[in-house]
């Protein structure tokens, strides 16, 4: 990514005090358990590490060390029975979802022979996790259970720490970078329109406000060829141009790639809304044709771009991107009742890692319909085979909402006037999914994504503390 972030786990682990001094073999087996459970969870996320707690006061200094780093999720590992106030003091300043790791060692003891050190060491699950849950609930704490075992190994378990994680990359990246908004919303389109403060307090995303003025001139002092021509090349091997397309025909747009991309370091951008009403003359025609393949160069290096200003859907787009790694502008296009299927899609920048299916292409049109100008239009060719869905919307008091849905993307007929399409039909059938996915009140945008990803949107909801419909999986 242009900007890259990564999640902040803290990771801890409980067991009671008491039955150290009892047992003296548990200490080694504890840390050992715990070392090779720390070792379980994905490099792609930092861990902050909490140590094993036996005492209130370790928990107290957990607890301190997750609060300095600014966490994005705890985990914590039950070791064996241990009480509620080996957990409580780590995470009752914590606004992130603790997850309690309720994984043993062994599948089944041996009856004949274990005894009670091997019993607490080896294979005590499940015994204290409703006495943190209950406690949890008490604090208004966001809480989820996983439960499984070492012996073997264990595919579940391991999918859903790695979703976590994947979930976890969202928080950090609404945390760490900015949103910069090009423009206003389209006119007259208020399902876009936002408050920005809001925006920062409920979401953790800071705006960045940027004149259009500014942004034509943004490539003004980018002159090392070397790097245009090189961008050129890229965007070359990245779009079928129709016609044909040479290094000398998208010079312009290559320049401001290069320039877009070193505004998006500099500025710290992870997600981009635009649009332009003015009239497009002189320099503003220029950059106004090109934005659209620009910003889809944007989006395959990991920067969410959305059109007509729509902040909700850029957010949208980069949790898929950051999820699931693609991220399409999407919104219903038609219904055609004799497939029983929705077409869905969206003219402007597109994700190229969601392009499996061919290249994308590349056209020149003389009129953006619905808005001023003309230039190039991008499609994309999402594969055959799962989609998700996801669409961010408010309520009357400026409560965000998750509305996600799944499908399966078809062969067919789809339109070709410049604009990607998905051919997706739903389990519901089409029209039952439009009058479910409506009354859900989505807005008329929402990201789609190749695979089937609603269990770690719901975990990206727990973690951002926000409500999710779902309408069909």
């Amino acid at each position: 990514m242009l900007v890259n972030t990564k999640a902040r786990v803290g990771v801890f682990s409980i067991a009671l005090g008491a039955y150290l001094p009892q047992f003296p073999s548990l200490r080694a087996e504890f840390e050992s358990q715990y070392e090779n459970f720390k070792a379980s969870i994905p490099d792609t996320v930092d861990i902050v590490d909490g140590g094993m707690v036996t005492t209130k006061e370790q928990s107290v200094e957990a607890g301190r060390k997750f609060r300095c780093a600014d966490v994005d999720l705890v985990f914590m590992q039950l070791l064996t029975y241990a009480t509620s106030y080996n957990m409580l003091p780590a995470v009752k300043d914590l606004d992130v979802p603790v997850v309690l790791v309720n994984v043993q060692k062994i599948k089944a003891l041996d009856y004949d022979n274990a005894g009670t050190a091997e019993w607490l060491g080896e294979a005590y699950a499940c015994g204290a996790v409703g006495e943190m849950v209950a406690d949890l609930e008490r604090f208004g704490k966001r809480h989820a259970v996983i439960t499984g075992v070492v012996e073997g190994g264990d595919p579940g378990v391991e999918k859903q720490i790695d979703e976590w994680c994947r979930a976890a990359q969202v928080r950090r990246r609404f945390r760490d970078t900015n949103l910069a908004q090009i423009g206003r919303p389209y006119p007259g389109m208020m399902d876009l329109y936002i408050d920005e403060s809001n925006l920062y307090h409920r979401m953790q995303l800071y705006t960045k406000q940027f004149d259009w003025e500014k942004i034509w001139a943004i490539a003004d002092d980018i002159t090392d060829e070397v790097k245009i021509r090189e961008k050129a090349e890229d965007i070359l091997n990245t779009f079928d141009i129709e016609g044909g397309g040479t290094v000398e025909k998208i010079w312009e747009m290559a320049k401001y790639v290069v320039a877009f991309e070193q505004w998006v370091k500099d500025e710290q951008i992870g997600l981009v809304a635009s649009h332009y009403d003015g009239y497009a003359k002189g320099q503003a025609g220029v950059v106004d044709s090109l934005l659209i393949p620009a910003f889809s160069m944007l989006i395959k290096q990991g920067t969410a771009c959305a059109v007509e200003g729509d902040i909700k859907v850029a957010m949208a787009m980069s949790i898929l991107k950051t999820i699931a790694g693609s991220g399409q502008l999407s919104e219903m296009y038609t219904i055609d009742f004799n497939d029983d299927i929705c077409i869905i899609g969206h003219s402007g920048s597109g994700d190229y890692d969601i392009s499996t299916e061919r290249k994308p292409t590349m056209k020149i049109v003389d009129v953006f319909h619905g808005k001023t100008g003309g230039g190039y239009l991008t499609q994309f060719y999402p594969p055959v085979g799962r989609i998700t869905y996801l669409a961010i919307t408010q309520d009357m008091n400026g409560n965000f909402k998750f509305v996600v849905a799944a499908g399966d993307n078809e062969k067919g007929k789809i339109l070709s006037n410049g604009d990607t399409n998905m051919r997706t039909r739903f389990a519901c059938g089409a029209r039952e999914f439009v009058n479910r996915w409506s009354e859900c009140g989505p807005t008329h945008h929402f990201a789609a994504a190749i695979g089937d990803h609603i269990d770690v949107i719901l975990k990206v909801a727990k973690i951002m503390n926000v409500p999710a419909d779902i309408v069909v999986r």
